[in-house]
């Protein structure tokens, strides 16, 4: 494989995690008007330094190249004391990101593609997701599953069980916390090793 196409593909996935930072950042900024949003932190692939890995790609996987990590999506972690405006949260998330994107300021990265885990302020208990549809239930079979919906725009997870370190990248990612207001931007997140991006 040629070296230009590796190094264009680890540009690529140095791009989108960028491009995803810059959606948290967004993201945060809408949901700050909620006075039960108690804190917002990036967790996930786009809360860390890249890391190189054979990609799931057939050309790199087929020649065993290592690359940059691909990032899927964005995952946000909020904490709220209430859940009672789930889905005036989502429509905010929704219409921040358009936004931004219409007028040049913000990332091409849709609603669908930021995962927002939700916690029980204090005791960082998962209480479960932001649904992604228009209206609760919305009739599709995620929403069968037992629980969704119980609190309106909650969605539930199929098998879905937080592994223990979900919330470790928290305590350095944080970008907001009610009382105190914005900690960081997204985008002051590490990056990949100097010397590796340098050369990808």
């Amino acid at each position: 494989m040629r070296r230009s196409a590796i190094d264009e593909q680890n540009r690529f996935m140095l791009r989108r995690q960028h491009e995803f930072r810059m959606a948290a950042d967004v993201v945060t900024e809408a949901f700050m008007g909620f006075e039960e949003i108690e804190a917002v932190a990036v967790i996930g692939s786009v809360a860390r330094p890249l890391w190189k890995e054979v990609p799931r790609f057939r050309e790199f996987r087929r020649a065993g190249i290592e690359v940059w990590h691909e990032c899927k999506d964005l995952d946000l972690a909020v904490w709220l004391s209430s859940q009672s405006r789930l889905g005036a949260l989502r429509r905010m998330r929704d219409l921040a990101l358009r936004d931004a994107f219409s007028a040049g300021t913000g990332p091409s990265v849709t609603a669908h593609q930021v995962e927002v885990f939700l916690f029980e302020p204090g005791s960082d208990h998962y209480l479960g997701r932001l649904c992604n549809f228009n209206a609760c239930p919305k009739g599709k079979p995620d929403c069968a599953v037992p629980g969704c919906g119980a609190v309106p725009f909650n969605k539930t997870i199929e098998g879905f069980t937080p592994y223990a370190d979900l919330l470790a990248p928290a305590a350095h990612t944080m970008l907001y916390r009610r009382g105190q207001g914005r900690l960081m931007s997204a985008i002051d997140l590490p990056l990949a090793e100097t010397k590796d991006a340098s050369r990808g």
